[in-house]
């Protein structure tokens, strides 16, 4: 049974390479976040926690704050994995995730970046394990994720 055109085979290598990740999520999250802040530097003021502005992607990643974020992120993406088969019981939860996103302003043009980090941790993780097809399986996981979290943007001229 196929869930979001994500076929089993998807579901098995996806669940398949999230199990490294998923060991050390901080660590692997971390990566994530580095690689976007070199895609991304614009999004580095984003993020601010009690009003102190990083100057410095290092000095953003160093902060507890930040850390907690990249949990998060992190846990959200565990969600997902953990949901293959029935990645509709998220979208209520992901379309208010990104009301949010977009409530601090982020863009719906930073998902792609995002998605790019995504992929180089996890290729960062596996290496040559990270063929084509676990690669093609998680930009589909990854696009069913971004298409719920954009439901939640308040769209000019958008009728509800």
């Amino acid at each position: 049974m196929e869930s979001d055109g994500l076929s089993s085979a998807d579901q098995h290598l996806i669940r398949e390479s999230w199990q490294k990740v998923s060991g050390s999520p901080l660590e692997h999250g971390v990566v994530l976040f580095t690689r976007l802040f070199d895609l991304e530097p614009d999004l580095l003021p984003l993020f601010q926690y009690n009003c102190k502005k990083f100057s410095t992607p290092e000095e953003c990643l160093s902060s507890p704050e930040f850390l907690e974020h990249v949990r998060k992120v992190m846990l959200v993406i565990d969600a997902a994995v953990t949901h293959l088969e029935n990645l509709h019981c998220l979208e209520e939860y992901l379309a208010n995730l990104g009301k949010k996103h977009q409530a601090v302003g982020v863009k719906v043009e930073s998902f792609s970046a995002v998605g790019e980090s995504l992929l180089y941790m996890l290729e960062k993780c596996h290496g040559p394990a990270f063929n084509l097809n676990v690669r093609e399986a998680w930009t589909r996981l990854y696009g069913v994720v971004v298409k719920a979290m954009s439901c939640g943007w308040d769209v000019p001229g958008k009728v509800e």
